[in-house]
C-alpha cells in the first residue's frame, strides 16, 4: 500500500512540474529513494508508535482484582461450609431446647464462633456452670488453635483490624483449606473464605433457631452433635500417617484420666494430651525432623493491603 501510494505521488509530481523545472528531478529522486530506503512506518515503533503498541503484545497478564480474590475465598468455601450448615442448624435448636434465650445462638456464633465450644457452652450455661470452669473448658477445647497458628497463612494479612478478624476466625474448616492449597493465599482470598464460613454458621444457628420455634416438641439426640462432630475431626486426623502417633497419644491421655481421675477426666485428658504433644515436638526438633513452615506469599499491595 506504501510503495502504491508514493508512486501515486511522483507520477503526480511529474505531471505537475515542467521536465526543466529546477529542482522537479531532486524531488523526484527524493521519493524514490524514501519509497526504497526509509523502513515501513506502520512497523517502525519510531515512526507511528500506536501501531507499535498494537504489534507489540502485553506479556504481563492484569493483576487480580481485590474483589476478585474475595470471591475467590468464597468459592474455596462452599464444600467444607455447606457441611457447617446441619451441625449450625442442630445447635440453634440444642439452645432453643435448653431453654435458653434465642439471642444466644447468634451471639455465640459471632463472638465465640468455635463449634464444639458453642455445644458445650449450651450445656455449661443451663446447668448453670461457674464461669471459671466454663473459662478453663473454653481455653482447653480451643487450645488446638494455637498449632494451626503454625502453618496458617495470617502472614499474608497486614491491616490491624482485618488481622484480629482473621485470628478470630480460625477455625478447623479455615485450617483445612487453607492447608490443601499452601502458597495460594492473599489477604482479600483469605478473609472471603473465612467471612464465608462465619455466615454459614450463623446462619445455619438461626435456621436452627427458627426449625426449633415452631416444632411441636423436642428433637431428641441432638446432645450427640457434640460428639459427632469431635468425631469427624478424629476421622480426618486419621487419613495422614502423621498424624497417627497424635491420635495414639489422644487415646492414652484419655484412658490414664478415666482410670486416675475420673471425676474431672475431661480436663485431665485435655491437660495430659497438651503435655505429650509438646514432648512429641521436642523429640522431633532433637531428631533435625524439619518443622511446617508457612509458605511465602509474594505482597501485593492492591490485594494483600486490607
Amino acid at each position: 500500500m506504501i510503495a502504491g501510494m508514493t508512486e501515486m505521488l511522483n507520477s503526480v509530481g511529474r505531471r505537475s512540474a515542467p521536465d526543466d523545472a529546477p529542482g522537479a528531478a531532486s524531488c523526484d529522486t527524493s521519493l524514490d529513494v524514501a519509497s526504497d530506503t526509509d523502513p515501513d512506518p506502520v512497523l517502525d515503533p519510531a515512526v507511528v508508535p500506536e501501531a507499535a503498541a498494537v504489534a507489540v503484545p502485553d506479556a504481563a497478564p492484569p493483576a487480580t482484582s481485590p474483589r476478585g480474590e474475595f470471591v475467590t475465598g468464597m468459592r474455596l468455601s462452599f464444600a467444607a461450609g455447606l457441611g457447617m450448615i446441619p451441625i449450625g442448624v442442630a445447635f440453634g435448636m440444642l439452645v432453643v431446647q435448653a431453654g435458653l434465650p434465642w439471642w444466644v445462638a447468634p451471639g455465640l456464633s459471632t463472638l465465640v464462633f468455635a463449634g464444639s465450644v458453642e455445644l458445650l457452652l449450651v450445656g455449661l450455661m443451663a446447668a448453670a456452670t461457674p464461669l471459671a470452669t466454663i473459662a478453663v473448658t473454653v481455653l482447653l477445647v480451643n487450645l488446638r488453635h494455637v498449632f494451626y497458628a503454625f502453618s496458617f497463612p495470617l502472614h499474608v494479612v497486614r491491616h490491624p483490624l482485618a488481622r484480629f478478624y482473621a485470628v478470630h476466625a480460625l477455625i478447623d474448616e479455615a485450617c483445612a483449606v487453607t492447608a490443601s492449597s499452601p502458597g495460594t493465599w492473599t489477604a482479600k482470598r483469605l478473609l472471603g473464605l473465612q467471612v464465608s464460613f462465619h455466615a454459614y454458621w450463623v446462619g445455619g444457628g438461626l435456621i436452627g433457631v427458627l426449625l426449633a420455634s415452631v416444632l411441636p416438641g423436642p428433637v431428641e439426640g441432638l446432645e450427640f452433635a457434640l460428639c459427632a462432630l469431635f468425631l469427624t475431626l478424629t476421622l480426618d486426623a486419621c487419613r495422614s500417617r502423621a498424624q497417627v502417633p497424635s491420635l495414639l497419644l489422644a487415646g492414652l491421655s484419655l484412658s490414664l484420666a478415666l482410670v486416675l481421675v475420673p471425676g474431672a477426666a475431661l480436663f485431665a485428658a485435655l491437660t495430659g494430651f497438651m503435655v505429650l504433644l509438646l514432648l512429641r515436638s521436642l523429640l522431633a526438633r532433637r531428631r533435625g525432623d524439619p518443622a511446617p513452615s508457612a509458605p511465602h506469599v509474594p505482597s501485593d499491595p492492591e490485594v494483600e493491603h486490607v
